[in-house]
């Protein structure tokens, strides 16, 4: 089954980086992905986010207010 990926954020330059970090883990490590940017700040508010840009696994916030290694990625998804 492929995990749903959520990156949230309105936009901005942290928001646009983590989105890339975390396309490049899922396409290097050939893992079964959908990412979806999430940039409405009342579906943010949804996932009782305060602080972005913010990772959401399977619905899970995994990531506030920072931008992941892509070691941390990879760990989060495996």
């Amino acid at each position: 089954m492929s995990t749903i990926i959520k990156v949230l954020g309105t936009g901005c330059l942290k928001c646009k980086s983590m989105t890339a970090v975390v396309q490049e883990v899922v396409s290097e490590n050939n893992i079964d992905a959908t990412i979806e940017k999430v940039e409405g700040i009342m579906k943010i508010m949804e996932f009782n986010v305060m602080s972005t840009p913010a990772l959401v696994i399977d619905d899970v916030v995994t990531i506030k207010g920072r931008i992941p290694s892509k070691e941390e990625v990879l760990a989060l998804l495996n």
